[in-house]
């Protein structure tokens, strides 16, 4: 069954973020570490981007929580994010993997799966790129995807249930499921994706709500709502997508738990 997310849910996960200041390894997107970055620093973690082959193993075995996004998938990129999933499962550090554009490419595809066979604490993906990891026909166009994210909900319930981890399908509204429970969270506003990166920030917010999270389902779900809550408040004080990027990280950064409570009254 598919519930709303409760907004005091959010307020709590946040509080909890807050208090945290998580350090993320990024290994993401080349096109879009700086507001993957800011992004962060606006919700209150602190971003590292540690891609070297000599340091990226014992960084995210010391993180609170690593990124993997196969946006930018290259070999000596590849090797870096095997090493650093290996040490972050060793040291037990929660990990999200973001597979941008698999279904469409099958260099990256081969690599999601086998990361998909490692355990990951969160998958974050639109619905062609769950849809096809959880083996399902899906139709997708690079980083675009051609399917709704209600149709990709039974897929994300299945992909959770094979892999232990939270599934995250995102789009017009999000769905966030651990394979028994699903929340859904109907915030957002379509400037969203005239802004480059914005998908990507929000795998980083993911993987910086897991960090030392009690219930990672909550957690998972919790940042989705971030995302969409503050794009809507974002959207309404801006002119285009240039302004939206400034307006959307003054929203994350001025959103608090108390704003949140008042809120859902």
């Amino acid at each position: 069954m598919k519930k709303t997310l409760p907004i005091t849910i959010v307020a709590d996960e946040l509080a909890r973020l807050r208090a945290t200041n998580p350090l993320v390894h990024l290994l993401t997107n080349e096109v879009v570490q700086e507001i993957t970055a800011n992004v962060l620093l606006a919700i209150g973690a602190s971003p590292a981007m540690i891609v070297a082959e000599e340091e990226a193993a014992f960084f995210a075995a010391i993180s609170g929580a690593l990124l993997v996004n196969v946006g930018t998938l290259y070999p000596a990129r590849l090797t870096v994010m095997k090493q650093a999933i290996v040490s972050a499962n060793q040291a037990a550090v929660p990990w999200t993997l973001d597979p941008v554009a698999v279904g469409v490419l099958d260099y990256r595809t081969q690599a999601c799966r086998e990361f998909v066979a490692c355990q990951p604490t969160a998958i974050r993906g639109n619905a062609s790129e769950i849809l096809a990891l959880a083996g399902f026909a899906a139709s997708g166009r690079g980083v675009d995807t051609l399917a709704d994210s209600a149709s990709a909900v039974a897929a994300a319930e299945q992909l959770a249930r094979s892999t232990g981890a939270i599934v995250a399908v995102t789009g017009e509204t999000d769905y966030i499921t651990d394979g028994a429970i699903t929340w859904a969270t109907p915030w957002g506003h379509p400037v969203m994706t005239r802004v480059v990166g914005t998908g990507c920030a929000l795998s980083a917010l993911v993987a910086a709500f897991t960090a030392q999270a009690p219930n990672p389902l909550n957690a998972v779900a919790a940042a989705c709502a971030v995302a969409g809550l503050c794009g809507e408040k974002a959207a309404a004080r801006s002119h285009g997508p240039g302004s939206f990027k400034a307006a959307f990280l003054d929203t994350l950064y001025l959103l608090t738990p108390d704003i949140l409570r008042k809120e859902s009254v």
